[in-house]
């Protein structure tokens, strides 16, 4: 019987650092997809600020010729 606890308790003490690690897996890729999308998100700016749009605002617009 003590042997068969014993037994448990190493695989709980196994299954705690498994659950650590993958702990510790989970949060450096959650911060890797935050700093991503910080990223995405400054790319996407960056690229609608050097493309402005072609359409025009309704009070830029030139009447047509036959005015």
């Amino acid at each position: 019987m003590k042997e068969r606890l014993t037994d448990i308790e190493i695989q709980l003490m196994h299954h705690e650092n498994t659950i650590q690690q993958l702990n510790e897996v989970v949060t450096r890729q959650q911060f890797a997809i935050d700093e991503l999308q910080a990223d995405l998100r400054r790319l996407v700016q960056q690229i609608r600020s050097s493309h402005p749009s072609d359409i025009r605002a309704p009070e830029e617009e030139e009447p047509p010729p036959h005015y």
